[in-house]
């Protein structure tokens, strides 16, 4: 499968597949119009439940009766708050769902510093932003899913343990 593409680069059909707190799929497809953020367009069809992201682009392209491209996961998620009833924004730092290459389904482990949204070079009073951001916008209270909550947090942990050593290595001997 190919990287997810970005909505405004499409001239077809395409779906956004989120995984749940539940541990399954919500997917939302666009086939008359791509998906816009202000003011929210919403999808042509969703649904939930599928229990892999494969299964989900299935049903979601059985639905719309032609084959979808798959983009990010944002704007199921934008989706779904907009069907909690809160402002249906699109996260621009949410990372893909992507699947994996065995199958099976879920998020590919991505950088410390790409979960945290942050630049390499950032510093400690930076990561501790980015983390309080990143943590009230996946936290499984506040809508998000508990797995990348707990990659989020992993993410800040190990941010603060290579800002500390000042990602020091020794050197190799020759």
């Amino acid at each position: 499968m190919t990287e997810p593409a970005e909505p405004s680069a499409l001239a077809g059909a395409v779906c956004s597949i989120a995984r749940t707190q539940r541990r399954r799929f919500f997917w939302a497809a666009w086939w008359t119009e791509p998906p816009c953020e202000r003011p929210f367009r919403k999808p042509d069809a969703s649904n939930g439940g599928a229990a892999t992201w494969h299964d989900a682009l299935a049903e979601a392209e059985r639905v719309a009766g032609r084959s979808l491209t798959a983009i990010d996961s944002r704007w199921a998620r934008a989706w779904l708050r907009a069907l909690r009833g809160e402002t249906p924004t699109v996260d621009q730092k949410a990372e893909p769902v992507k699947p994996n290459p065995g199958g099976s389904a879920g998020p590919t482990r991505a950088s410390v510093w790409a979960i945290l949204g942050l630049p390499p070079e950032a510093t400690v009073d930076e990561i501790k932003r980015a983390y309080r951001r990143r943590a009230l916008e996946t936290h499984p209270d506040r809508g998000g899913d508990a797995e990348v909550f707990r990659a989020v947090q992993s993410a800040y942990e190990r941010a603060l343990i290579k800002r500390q050593k000042g990602d020091k290595r020794p050197k190799r001997k020759r």
